[in-house]
């Protein structure tokens, strides 16, 4: 459905249309967009190939390249360590000063969270499918493919088709032990997970005003999951306050248009929800957590991590609710914080201790245990609560492994319980 003649503009289309030099564009049109910042990790390796095969010999602007280490660190694999020493090689020859190597790294997408890379008003594309998780910043970012990202070093621009939004409008106050994750699984249960495909999500209404900023990262990074190309919210002055001090380059702020276009609306009221999970095998399979808990889900292994939940806000949470507490007995407990930064502050606060001596595994910063390639892996027919963003079958190891997608507290509650458990029953 097109937007009709003289209607306003979503945020989506606000960024698009400054990013193509226009005064306005629609759903559907291509736009040759100037791209504000370009971020690799492992898979930005299958870049350096076609960059130089097109005849490449310099990267448009090494300011606004970053590049991340994040998936296997340190190199587990022999693979692996041929794709950080191709990218380690590539930061050397383009001269890119903004290199993430083992020891001062973390997931791509809290890199360029926690050190202002992205701001309000950005096109920011990335060589992964989360990239989505920076909309938070007011921003419109988007995961890309390997030859795409070829062009954005070489050219600094990329076309892209302007994608219809959805509005996700969110009233009521989540209660206590019902956070972001919860949210957003909701809006998944509601959207599911090819109801977004190549179109814009826009959060707004009360409730997301009142959210902080990790908690805008949440709902934006598992917009990927609904299908959706970005995840947005309009920049006010929480995103401006946490930008100050870090932004690496000036903000260019929009708002969508008071009768902007919206292919649809949901609405949302989360006054009196129940803390969600999403059961195997899919992302949008939610249902009350309360009502799953009561089937006696026995877990194996609990991974507290990924991008979506391994910010220090989820950990103080996590480790708040784990003192006093022991690892039940047959339950493996992986805790991956999402940067050194994170780590770091653990280590301060005394968080790190919490966990290992509760009887978990806290490991350096890392995608970890959540895309079956690194630590964690999942055997047969075993059963992970899990922090992390999708579920599908072999997501974290065996393809007849089991995972349920949890809120930080909840996955700790299931780490205590052995079970799946509703985190309210322990606060």
């Amino acid at each position: 459905m097109s937007a009709p003649s003289g209607a306003g503009q979503t945020l989506a289309e606000k960024i698009l249309a400054r990013a193509g030099g226009l005064e306005r564009v629609v759903p559907g049109q291509i736009v040759e967009g100037k791209v504000d910042l370009a971020m690799m990790h492992e898979q930005g390796a299958q870049t350096v190939g076609p960059f130089h095969q097109m005849g490449a010999e310099k990267v448009w602007d090494p300011e606004r390249v970053v590049i991340a280490i994040d998936h296997w660190v340190p190199a587990s694999t022999e693979g692996a360590a041929v794709l950080h020493r191709i990218l380690r090689k590539f930061a050397a020859e383009m001269q890119l000063p903004h290199f993430y190597d083992v020891g001062n790294h973390g997931i791509c997408h809290q890199i360029l969270a926690e050190n202002g890379w992205v701001v309000p008003g950005d096109l920011a594309v990335g060589t992964d499918s989360h990239t989505n998780m920076l909309g938070a910043m007011g921003a419109l970012a988007a995961g890309i493919g390997p030859t795409e990202m070829a062009a954005v070093l070489a050219l600094g621009q990329l076309w892209l088709k302007v994608p219809p939004t959805i509005r996700v409008r969110v009233r009521g106050r989540l209660g206590p032990g019902v956070t972001a994750k919860d949210l957003v699984l909701r809006v998944l249960g509601e959207i599911k997970t090819t109801g977004a495909t190549y179109k814009a999500i826009e959060y707004c209404g009360p409730t997301i005003e009142g959210l902080s900023m990790p908690e805008r990262f949440t709902i934006c990074n598992m917009t990927t999951e609904m299908g959706a190309k970005a995840g947005m919210v309009s920049p006010d002055q929480k995103t401006f306050d946490y930008l100050a001090p870090i932004a690496k380059h000036a903000m260019h702020p929009l708002r969508p248009d008071p009768d902007a276009f919206y292919e649809r609306t949901v609405e949302i009221e989360v006054d009196g929800m129940e803390p969600m999970v999403a059961c195997p095998y899919s992302p949008d399979n939610v249902r009350p957590l309360p009502e799953v808990a009561r089937e006696h889900v026995k877990v194996d292994q609990v991974f507290l991590g990924s991008c979506t939940n391994a910010r220090i806000e989820d950990l103080r949470e996590g480790a708040a609710l784990m003192k006093g507490h022991r690892v039940a007995p047959g339950v493996r407990f992986i805790v991956s914080p999402a940067s050194t930064k994170i780590y770091e502050q653990c280590l301060r606060e005394g968080i790190i201790q919490t966990f290992t001596e509760a009887g978990a595994v806290f490991t350096n910063s890392s995608c970890s245990a959540c895309f079956g390639g690194n630590m964690g892996i999942l055997a047969p027919e075993e059963v992970c609560a899990s922090s992390s963003n999708r579920n599908f079958p072999g997501r974290m190891g065996a393809k007849q492994a089991r995972i349920y997608l949890l809120s930080p507290a909840a996955t700790v509650a299931a780490a205590i319980r052995g079970e799946l458990a509703d985190p309210r029953e322990m606060m």
